[in-house]
């Protein structure tokens, strides 16, 4: 059975989220955890929490070890964008949009290779 966590308004635009998710895509949760802490990106401190946490999910849920599991989904999804303005030359002003996203990661039993 899957488990699943969400980190909600996370304030780190999707595009920046997308590389690191699909560099963990497929991996075991330990393995995941571990190549999470060397990246130096601060993007890859918020999606190992919300690995950890689909981890913790699945513990207390299915009651399974976490060398059993594996990352099966993960992915990035817009969240609102606030608007904000700066001030310009000569009396103007430019809009600043600033992202957020949503993380989605879902964790299973990794299945026995024959």
């Amino acid at each position: 059975m899957s488990s699943k966590a969400i980190a909600k308004d996370t304030g780190i635009s999707v595009k920046k989220i997308r590389p690191i998710a699909d560099l963990v895509r497929g991996m075991k949760v330990s393995e995941a955890l571990i190549t999470l802490g060397f990246l130096p990106s601060p993007v890859a401190r918020v999606i190992s929490k919300v690995i950890k946490s689909a981890n913790s999910n699945a513990e207390n849920e299915v009651l399974t070890r976490a060398d059993d599991l594996k990352v099966i989904e993960i992915y990035a999804n817009e969240g609102k964008t606030t608007k904000r303005f700066r001030a310009r030359a000569k009396g103007r002003s430019a809009r600043i949009f600033r992202r957020n996203s949503h993380i989605t990661v879902i964790v299973d039993h990794q299945e026995a290779v024959n």
